[in-house]
């Protein structure tokens, strides 16, 4: 049955759904052979950056507010197998059933976005629709079978993927800074991570050369400097531990 397979593989690509996107980055690896600065000028192309920046900080603000709320054992990173103690339908999830995924592709978005080659955009979001439905698939069909008629009902009147701002309920537990830096240190440095680096390529393949950018460098060291941090943290203290998160 048609079901069974897209709950198959969408359980498949789930268990790598951290690592398997990074192939991505082969593609933009290839659109950068195109890459120009537009216009002949630097003003347009420090505008984009902000613009695509922007646009994956986003993305980031919205995992922070959805992983802020939650308790433990729910919006993980585990890729071993789906769990949920509770099912989550208040704060991000009251209006929107996938908040985390929606994040996830604000981010990609934007990255997508800085080589200004319109196809790499379209691939993405074709890419993403293709992947992240049968995982979304997987995952709310398990949630069914745990939790079914209030997961019924959550589901039939919460929009899998364009928030609905009208549904907002308050958050069922307060906002904790400590459980959003624990788990998303990582994706903060991904993100400047990713922009430090197309930025010396386009340095590098219209110049010839790397010519490092002193607000760039300085983002990349900040960021460096709070993943050392917080994976220190995590690691060998308890300080980012919040009891029930």
């Amino acid at each position: 049955m048609l079901g069974t397979h897209l709950e198959k593989s969408g359980n498949w690509l789930f268990t790598r759904r951290s690592y398997l996107p990074i192939i991505f980055v082969v593609v933009i690896l290839i659109a950068w052979q195109d890459f120009r600065f537009p216009y002949g000028s630097h003003t347009p192309d420090r505008l984009w950056d902000v613009f695509c920046l922007t646009i994956s900080l986003s993305g980031l603000a919205v995992r922070i507010a959805t992983v802020g709320h939650v308790p433990k054992s729910t919006s993980g990173r585990n890729s071993k197998k789906q769990k949920a103690n509770i099912l989550n339908t208040t704060g991000m999830y009251s209006v929107v059933r996938n908040p985390l995924y929606l994040g996830n592709l604000l981010t990609w978005f934007g990255i997508s976005l800085f080589p200004r080659i319109w196809w790499l955009s379209i691939i993405l979001l074709q890419a993403f629709w293709l992947y992240y439905e049968r995982i979304i698939f997987a995952e709310e069909q398990f949630l069914k079978r745990k939790f079914g008629q209030e997961f019924t009902d959550w589901d039939r009147q919460t929009p899998a993927f364009l928030p609905k701002l009208s549904s907002w309920k308050a958050p069922a537990l307060p906002f904790s800074l400590r459980t959003a830096l624990k788990r998303e240190y990582s994706t903060l440095f991904f993100i400047i991570f990713c922009f430090t680096a197309m930025k010396e390529a386009a340095s590098l393949l219209t110049t010839g050369s790397l010519e490092w950018n002193p607000l760039w460098l300085i983002l990349f060291l900040i960021g460096l400097g709070q993943y050392v941090l917080f994976i220190t943290l995590k690691k060998h203290t308890k300080l980012l531990n919040v009891p029930g998160r």
